[in-house]
């Protein structure tokens, strides 16, 4: 059920800063809930996971920024919101450690950047095909870099995190009574 919340938030996380008329920089909840839907759930669902997030990204192309909408401008963002999920779940499945979640942070916050700004340089015409033009696309891009690397490790420390610290809480309380009652 957790996992699920998490992916309501990360579409939410996306969908608010419009509905608004404000704008997240990139700063959403997308990574780390993906990270945490995958360490919760099985491998086969993720596919629902990716098609509620694609049909998100519909959703905000066609009525929200009144673009059209083109497939192949998402296939990038689709190969990578399934292989979040994966990675989430080789992972962090069982009880995964903060060195664990923030490897996992760092690896999907980069290779976002990584990934999208090649596809956005190799598909578009807004940089010139060439190695200072990918640079200038980096360059771009690093606001949305360093916002999209608070927000997902914002996010998984908090999916992971409060399970964590609410288990410890538990178990500390339940030390204390076991000492008062001997």
């Amino acid at each position: 059920m957790s996992a699920y919340l998490a992916l309501v938030v990360a579409i939410l996380s996306r969908i608010l800063p419009s509905a608004f008329h404000t704008t997240s920089v990139g700063f959403t909840a997308v990574g780390g809930s993906l990270l945490f839907f995958g360490a919760r759930r099985s491998r086969w669902q993720t596919i629902p996971a990716v098609i509620a997030l694609m049909a998100t990204d519909y959703y905000l192309t066609t009525y929200v920024y009144n673009y059209p909408f083109h497939t192949s401008a998402y296939v990038v963002t689709w190969l990578w919101y399934a292989a979040v999920c994966l990675f989430g779940h080789q992972l962090l499945t069982g009880r995964p450690s903060a060195l664990r979640v923030a490897g996992a942070v760092f690896a999907s916050a980069t290779s976002f950047f990584l990934l999208s700004n090649f596809a956005v340089w190799a598909a578009s015409t807004m940089y010139p095909h060439t190695a200072a033009g990918l640079g200038a696309c980096f360059v771009a891009a690093i606001p949305f870099y360093a916002n999209d690397a608070m927000s997902t490790a914002i996010t998984a420390g908090a999916f992971f995190g409060l399970p964590a610290l609410a288990r410890s809480i538990a178990n500390t309380l339940q030390e204390t009574n076991d000492q008062h009652a001997a």
